[in-house]
């Protein structure tokens, strides 16, 4: 999987024949300055390559031709600084399947008033230009992200910053394999889906395996591996037990899932705590330093939340605060002061951590094996969101919540888990209710790294359905947005 820097994004400026080379000449040293000044803003998470200016149909559809087949090429920004006729855009638009952003700006910030003539005019056409060029996007009814400033101004720099993250999320999709190891948990519904329709949707290439087989990696891991994975714990987490021994059958388990990972090209994995055949623990200490390392993880099987930990563990790479698997727990209700408690079992990343997490071993008290080594810690406060993907048969819908995340209210002694408290906008009741209606998981991807409109940007990108509960949010208007979105796909 392609990391963040090895991505790229094409810059393609429109005009046309009719201004003649001089117009011409002047079209491609603006655009050129345009993107040497983004890149060198520091505020783009990926490198923008600029592509000569296109006139013609021909060299429209050869440059989304050759763009769609680069590997590297995440996505095409385009920008129209003069006036390019939209039907020249038809052939190379509708076979275009990457994302896609209309940078709306236009090279002068403001009108030269005592130069301005008719040569000036002609060259500036931006105003224009873009809204011919949006007409046929619309037209041709492709996802796009529309961002409007001047380029030299940080917001607009920022949306293109975010959007970018975005479509790297789009492209490690397209090329994503993850393991289940053993089936869901029984009876469970909402972990349950169309693995075919994920595939076909969303290019997510989803693997079951038997424990057996990763039992039968255990047993071939030698000491020394052990060793050395032992190695890279001390020196990440603090040792806060005696019970080595169950420390270094974590460490064995991790070895052998990269060792998997590493063979067949996985991302991401589950597991289930009711099907443990031949193993001593349920993985924990490794599921964590795994994603901790870039890895999705789902528990009880949860395939769903395992990708998207992945996907948006690829789209923060690089920024600050952390992303993880997590879980609503349980409430906290007392009045004016009502938060969510997120937690699980054990699989928490600890990149969400505020100190040096401690390994600890604790017994379970579920699933019948010894007590397993787990990371401990609290979180950080901060903006955050949590993201959950279901399927709704026919269709995947994505509801991401807005949150303010903070460390346990109070120290919890007993409870030896990674653990984050939230207060969901635009409060716990509304937010749960819509939670609710909108079908959302126990399981979602908490992340202090990324936004809503990360997601959502995600989200048009994969064509599917999007719901954001935040600060706005009303219970009535949410029912109406839910059956419209049931009447429209109903459509598609």
């Amino acid at each position: 999987m392609l990391k963040m820097k090895d991505y790229e994004f094409w810059f393609i400026t429109g005009s046309q024949h009719l201004y003649g080379p001089e117009t011409l000449a002047q079209v491609e040293k603006d655009s050129t300055a345009i993107v040497d000044g983004l890149n060198k803003s520091g505020n783009l998470p990926c490198r923008l390559v600029f592509k000569p200016v296109v006139k013609t149909p021909s060299e429209i559809t050869k440059i989304f031709k050759e763009a769609q087949f680069d590997d590297k090429c995440a996505g095409v920004i385009t920008w129209m600084h003069t006036f390019s006729p939209s039907k020249m855009w038809i052939n190379g638009l509708k076979d275009f399947t990457k994302p896609y952003l209309h940078f709306h700006t236009q090279f002068n910030r403001t009108i030269p008033w005592n130069e301005i003539d008719m040569d000036f005019m002609n060259l500036n056409q931006s105003a224009h230009g873009d809204r011919e060029h949006g007409f046929i996007v619309s037209r041709l009814r492709k996802n796009r992200k529309v961002v409007v400033g001047y380029w030299e101004d940080e917001e607009p720099q920022k949306k293109i910053a975010g959007w970018m993250r975005s479509a790297v999320g789009y492209m490690v999709s397209q090329n994503f394999k993850m393991l289940r190891l053993g089936d869901n948990m029984r009876q469970v519904a909402v972990t349950e889906g169309d693995k075919v329709e994920a595939e076909i949707k969303l290019g997510w290439d989803i693997e079951y395996r038997g424990i057996g087989d990763l039992v039968a990696v255990m047993n071939k891991v030698t000491d020394a591996e052990v060793d050395k994975k032992m190695d890279e714990y001390r020196s990440k987490y603090d040792m806060d037990t005696d019970n080595i021994d169950a420390v270094r059958y974590q460490a064995k388990t991790e070895v052998a899932l990269e060792k998997i990972f590493e063979e067949n090209g996985y991302s991401a994995f589950t597991t289930n705590f009711e099907d443990l055949h031949g193993m001593e623990q349920l993985p924990g200490l490794a599921a964590q330093n795994l994603m901790a390392n870039g890895y999705g993880f789902g528990g009880e099987g949860d395939w769903k939340v395992a990708a998207m930990t992945a996907v948006m563990k690829a789209m923060s790479e690089g920024l600050e605060g952390g992303t993880a698997f997590m879980e609503d727990y349980t409430y906290h209700l007392e009045k004016g002061n009502e938060h969510i408690l997120g937690a699980h079992m054990l699989e928490v990343c600890p990149s969400i951590s505020s100190t040096k997490p401690k390994i600890q071993v604790h017994e379970l008290g579920i699933g019948g094996k010894s007590a397993p080594a787990r990371l401990v810690f609290d979180s950080a406060k901060g903006d955050a969101i949590v993201a959950s993907l279901i399927d709704m048969g026919g269709r995947l819908r994505l509801i991401v919540n807005d949150v303010k995340a903070c460390p346990p209210l109070q120290k919890m002694p007993r409870l030896p888990v990674a653990g984050v408290m939230w207060i969901p906008l635009p409060n716990l009741a509304v937010s749960a209710e819509a939670w609710i209606l909108s079908g959302g998981a126990h399981h979602s991807v908490l992340s202090y790294s990324l936004t809503a409109e990360n997601m959502r940007d995600w989200a048009a990108m994969m064509d599917i359905e999007f719901i954001h509960i935040g600060s706005d949010t009303k219970i009535e208007e949410l029912e109406k947005e839910l059956l419209w979105n049931d009447l429209a796909y109903k459509l598609k």
